[in-house]
Parts: C-alpha cells; sequence; structure tokens
C-alpha cells in the first residue's frame, strides 16, 4: 500500500486547524491538514441560522486578516466567520486537503512515529495535531426517555424557530447558546421555559468598552485555570440583535419562564432543584465584580471614560424566581419541545495511543501530549482561559509550533524517519 509520508498532520481544518497551519509554515515545518467536510465547517452547518460571533470583529479574529465590509464593533454572522477561515486560508497558502476523514491514528512499526488511517488512504507523520475543537460529541442527558411524546433535541441541531413543532418550547442550560436560543423563541411568539445552572453574567460593555476588552486588560484572559468550583460554570453573554448584555430577569418580564436546574422525570412532570435564585445570585455577583473591577482600573490608570451608574441597577426578582417551579408538568404547559443546549464533551476515540484519562480527556501540558509527536489544540483551557477562543487558539498555535519544531530537531538527532509531503514510500 501506498503510504504518504509528512512530518505534521493536522486533523481539522477549523480555527485550531487554519491557525496551526499558518505557525507551522512559517517555521519551515512540512505538514497537511486534513477535514472531513470544509473548512470552518461547523461554523456554517452545526450552529443555528442566526447565530452571530459572541466577540465583536476587533477581537474575534486573527491578527493577519480584518473581516472584510463589518465594522470592528460588530458581531459577525456564523457564515461570514466560515469564509474568514477560508479566505484566511488562502492568504497563508495553507496545504488543506477537504472532505478526508481521519479514521484512526496508531502507533508505527518503522519509519514516521505515527500510521494514520484516513478515507484517502493511509498516512506515515512524525507528529500529529488533534485540531478538531471542544465542539465534538453533543451532551444528552438522558432525563426524559426517548419514549415520550415529546420533540427533544440537543442546541447542535437546532436551526430556527420554524423548524420546532408547534407549541411551549423549554431550553434547559443558559449559557450563551441556550440563552440565545431561548430569546430567540420567545422573539418569535413561542412561550418558554429555560433552566439556569450556575452562570457567570458579564456586561456586554461597560463604560464604552466590551467586555472582552477589560478581560483582557484586567488579565483575565490569561488566568491558567478556572476558579475553584467553577470549572462547569457557563458564560451568559450574546452578540445577538446588536449586542446587550444577557438579563434573565428581563426575559422573565417579557415572559419567558426560568427554572432550576433539571434533575428528574417522571410520569410527565420534570423536577427541577430549588437553586434557580442562588443560580441568578452568583451571575449577578460575577456582573458586579466585573463593574468593581473595571472601576477600579479607571480610578489607578487615571482614564477618562464615561460614567454609568446605571449599570448596577438590577430589575427586582420575578413572581418565577421568588415562587420556583419545581415540578413542570410537560402536557399542562403545553411543552412540545425540548431543547438541551448541555454542551460538549470529548470525541478522541480515532486516536488509539494512550493519551487520556479515565474519562477520555487528553492529557497534556499547554497542548504537548505526554506521548512524544501528539499535539492537541482548541481545547478549552489548553493553556489558559483564552485557549478555546478565536484569538486565543493563535496563540497557542504559535507555541505548539515552537515545541513541534524542537521535537523535530531532537529526532532528526536521533535518526527518526522524516518524509515530505509530496514524497509517497
Amino acid at each position: 500500500m501506498s503510504i504518504e509520508k509528512v512530518d505534521t498532520l493536522v486533523v481539522g481544518a477549523g480555527q485550531a486547524g487554519v491557525a496551526m497551519s499558518e505557525h507551522l509554515g512559517k517555521k519551515g515545518i512540512s505538514h497537511v491538514v486534513l477535514e472531513r467536510s470544509r473548512i470552518a465547517e461547523n461554523w456554517r452547518t452545526a450552529r443555528w441560522d442566526s447565530l452571530v460571533a459572541n466577540g465583536p470583529a476587533w477581537h474575534d479574529r486573527f491578527p493577519g486578516l480584518k473581516f472584510s465590509g463589518l465594522d470592528d464593533d460588530a458581531f459577525a454572522p456564523k457564515d461570514l466567520v466560515a469564509d474568514y477561515f477560508a479566505d484566511y486560508a488562502k492568504q497563508i497558502s495553507a496545504p488543506i486537503r477537504c472532505g478526508i476523514e481521519v479514521r484512526a491514528v496508531k502507533r508505527n512499526s518503522d519509519g514516521p512515529r505515527f500510521r494514520v488511517e484516513t478515507t484517502d488512504g493511509v498516512y506515515g507523520a512524525n507528529n500529529i495535531v488533534a485540531a478538531t475543537g471542544p465542539f465534538q460529541k453533543p451532551v444528552f442527558p438522558p432525563i426524559v426517555p426517548e419514549s415520550e411524546e415529546i420533540h427533544q433535541l440537543h442546541s447542535h441541531a437546532y436551526r430556527n424557530p420554524d423548524e420546532i413543532p408547534e407549541g411551549a418550547v423549554l431550553v434547559v442550560g443558559a449559557g450563551s447558546s441556550g440563552t440565545q436560543i431561548a430569546e430567540e423563541l420567545l422573539r418569535s411568539g413561542r412561550r418558554v421555559y429555560l433552566s439556569i445552572g450556575p452562570h457567570h453574567r458579564p456586561p456586554r460593555r461597560y463604560r464604552g468598552k466590551d467586555f472582552v476588552w477589560w478581560l483582557g486588560v484586567l488579565g483575565t484572559w490569561d488566568l491558567r485555570a478556572p476558579a475553584p468550583n467553577t470549572e462547569h460554570v457557563t458564560i451568559a453573554v450574546s452578540g445577538a440583535y446588536g449586542g446587550k448584555t444577557v438579563d434573565f430577569r428581563r426575559l422573565a418580564e417579557s415572559g419567558m419562564t426560568l427554572l432550576g436546574m433539571a434533575k428528574s422525570y417522571a410520569n410527565g412532570s420534570l423536577q427541577l432543584a430549588s437553586d434557580l435564585k442562588d443560580n441568578i445570585a452568583l451571575g449577578d455577583a460575577n456582573y458586579l465584580n466585573l463593574l468593581d473591577q473595571a472601576d477600579e482600573y479607571i480610578r489607578q490608570h487615571g482614564l477618562d471614560f464615561p460614567e454609568e451608574p446605571d449599570a448596577r441597577d438590577l430589575a427586582k426578582d420575578p413572581e418565577c424566581v421568588i415562587n420556583p417551579v419545581l415540578a413542570l408538568d410537560l402536557e399542562k404547559e403545553g411543552i412540545t419541545s425540548i431543547i438541551w443546549a448541555t454542551g460538549y464533551s470529548f470525541d478522541f476515540s480515532w486516536i488509539h495511543l494512550d493519551a487520556f484519562d479515565g474519562k477520555g480527556r487528553p492529557i497534556h501540558e499547554r497542548g504537548v501530549s505526554r506521548v512524544p509527536g501528539l499535539f492537541f489544540l482548541g481545547l478549552p483551557w489548553l493553556s489558559r482561559r483564552a485557549s478555546s477562543f478565536i484569538w486565543g487558539v493563535w496563540h497557542d498555535a504559535a507555541y505548539l509550533a515552537e515545541q513541534i519544531a524542537s521535537e523535530d530537531e531532537r529526532s532528526a538527532g536521533l535518526g527518526v524517519a522524516l518524509g515530505s509531503s509530496s514524497l509517497r514510500g
């Protein structure tokens, strides 16, 4: 069998794969990027129709290219984001091959370290970069049995209100996806119930600056690990409708029913935790803390930023928070659909190497695996809080390119066989 040899093989051509290709190219490292669909495919087909980036255009991009025809403070629609990465790949002449799925990465008995089995044949590579991102396998909690006569889908499969059966909708999960989907459904005239867990709720803008700017100057993007007990806390932020601060109380005033976390289901009734008020309070505390930090930063640096005293005015708790629903009869409330905005888990089943813990999570240090030659990119908290965000992944890719270059130097010294992406052996 003909085996194509390449120094470094990158799996995935989303933001992580494109960033990795740029930095490998700058280092003169022979590489190929394999993508099973199109460049940035998830932005096109694995998101809802109205999705926009959660950060402004000046922030959610790579350093080498701006969004074309978009104001710096605007929020890019998903298709424009996908086009951006395709344009960026073209600008850097990234060696991306689309329509090729990687099925297995195994150790090689001789020659290059790894044998990579794909739908396009077999590759031999000394380095592998798993750049498939954090959104791999939708998490679908087994709370409501599939046998129940209710339409259930993950936010991954949601597209628009017209595709949801008539009736009220329950959205479970109040991070960015769940909150935005719930609001879109509410605006479409649906009766909406939103199950809210622990969350952070930053201001969209404060005293003239977007919250992503504040996270930068306050050093929050550079945090190396989440604070204790916040590993599963989601962030409720939105660029939708021009970008505005998420405010669950205002959503309740508009007719949305807020609920605590979903616990269990029996006899047509969903049991809910009594934690709604606490979860709302946690979001408020995070919001107010960022305002405090911003005010202190302005004071210390003598900045002439506009005052914004109304930002601290919080609406009164609505009835659904004061007297929370603890048991929700789906049929009685006319709920015909449940959208589970409950996140994703990793799926590295295609990597047949001892590189994972008992839960299938990669064991690594800043993306450098314990398996020599295997690297991970684009994962949450890979090196810091910014790691899974567009500009953050670009900087992590630069670090990994340095490590790969050093690894290649060591391997060359040990006589490990290297190949060119244009050679077949």
